[in-house]
Order: structure tokens, then sequence, then C-alpha cells
């Protein structure tokens, strides 16, 4: 892990809302968010699973249980974070479904819940967190390679990512210059649900790295260093960006390449 380029205060004073913060990735951004001075207030469709993400936080942070397809209630959950810690500067929606499913294999009602849980999530938390924002707030929206390159088995997360990706855009223009709105889209992470099941063995986590031009997966720390980008001023000119954040993954298959000879 290199190290941070980030003082461990440059939050402070902050407060991050994260809807889908119970696990995996989103659980790092909170994590890191946490230990760089930010009030953080996570959100899961399970009461259980957030309060104990809560406590593996630490630094004080909160816990909400809501479904991010149900507008009323996400709305209620980040109206009471507002008013037990304060208005909200930092917004990450990462609330997502998937599986592996051809077309014709797929129920019309299976291929609506993982869009409404990603496309549909991601409008109600922004669009229900707008009237909560204090100026110069910063919007992130986890999205995946998905929504540019297409995939098998995966109609209903590249139809999600891709409207995911279009609403980031279309919310940069209507809601600049005073929030700025972005995406971050994640390669291969190593320590999450969603490799593990596409990857349960080492011959197949071999060949996803022969894919990979950085030859590895990332990590959630790597995640939640972008996402603490996005939220300084550093990136204070970014909006409307999808960083890709995936070791070059989506650049190309590095596996049909030949290795390079005559470096030093």
């Amino acid at each position: 892990m290199s190290q941070s380029p980030f003082r461990d205060d440059v939050l402070a004073g902050k407060t991050a809302f994260i809807a889908g913060g119970t696990s995996g990735i989103n659980l790092g951004i909170a994590k890191r968010f946490a230990e760089l001075g930010a009030r953080v207030a996570v959100l899961g469709r399970n009461p259980e699973k957030a309060a104990s993400a809560a406590d593996e936080i630490g630094h004080d942070a909160i816990w909400r249980a809501a479904d991010v397809r149900d507008y009323g209630a996400i709305c209620e959950a980040m109206k009471s974070v507002r008013d037990e810690i304060g208005a909200l500067d930092i917004v990450v929606s990462g609330a997502a479904g998937n599986f592996l499913a051809p077309v014709l294999g797929m129920s019309a009602n299976a291929f609506k819940t993982v869009v409404d849980i990603d496309l549909l999530g991601t409008f109600n938390v922004f669009r229900g967190c707008h009237e909560l924002l204090n100026p110069g707030a910063s919007l992130i929206a986890i999205t995946a390679g998905q929504a540019e390159q297409a995939m098998a088995m995966q109609a209903h997360a590249c139809a999600a990512k891709a409207g995911i990706n279009q609403l980031v855009r279309t919310l940069a223009i209507e809601w600049g210059p005073d929030v700025r709105v972005n995406g971050i889209s994640p390669g291969p992470i190593a320590d999450t649900e969603g490799m593990a099941r596409l990857a349960p063995d080492e011959s197949t986590r071999q060949q996803h790295y022969a894919r990979i031009p950085m030859k590895r997966w990332g990590t959630c720390y790597e995640i939640a260093e972008a996402a603490v980008y996005l939220s300084t001023p550093a990136a204070s000119y970014v909006t409307g960006a999808i960083l890709d954040v995936d070791g070059g993954s989506s650049v190309g298959d590095a596996s049909r390449t030949s290795p390079n000879k005559g470096l030093a």
C-alpha cells in the first residue's frame, strides 16, 4: 500500500453520507472518510448490518436503515442524519445488486431489481440529498466498467451502470457550480463479495490478473483514496467525470500482448 498524500485531518468538519456503506468498497470508503476526520453516516437495508458497520468504522459513526428504492425512506434517513450531525458535504451512492445471467435466463423482475437498486437508487439518493447539502458539496456515484463495456451475462448491470454514468453527467450540468457530481468506476477489487463470486479459485484469479495491465486486483483502500480526492479541494474543478480506478482494465486486455522487452 502506498503512502497516502492526504493529511490526517483533510476531511475534518465534513459530514459524509454513504449509501450502501455496510460492506465492501463502500464500507472501505466510509472507514477512510472517518479516519481523515469526517463525521460519517452509513446507510444499509439491514439494520443489524448497518449498526455493525458503524461499530466497525468507529469514530462516532452513525447508521440508518432504509431501502434505496424507497425515495421517501431515503429522504427521511438523510434528513435525520442532517439533524444529528450536520448538513451534508459528501454523499456517496454505492448500493448495488448483481448476478450472472443471460437475458433469456432472466425474468423481467430480475432485470428491474438490479436497475432499481443501482440506477433508481442513485437517483433517489442524489435527488433526495440536494436540499440537505452544504455549498460546494461533492456527490460520488459508484459505477462499474459495464457502463462502457458490454458483457455477456450482465445486461441488467450494463444498463443500470450506463444510466448512472449519464445521470452523473447530467447532474453535473444542472447542479454546477454549487455541487460537484462525479463517479468512480472500480476494476476488480480484492476481498469483495463480487470478486469472490466471479473468481472463487486461484486458477480463475490468475486469468483475471493476466488481463489487467497492472497484473493485480485493486484494494478497497485504493478506491477510498479516489473518493477522498474527489471530496477535497484538490478536485475543485472536477465534475461530471467518471474516474476509472481499475489498474488499466478499461484500456484493454493485457493478456493479448507480448511481454515488454529491453526494459532497463
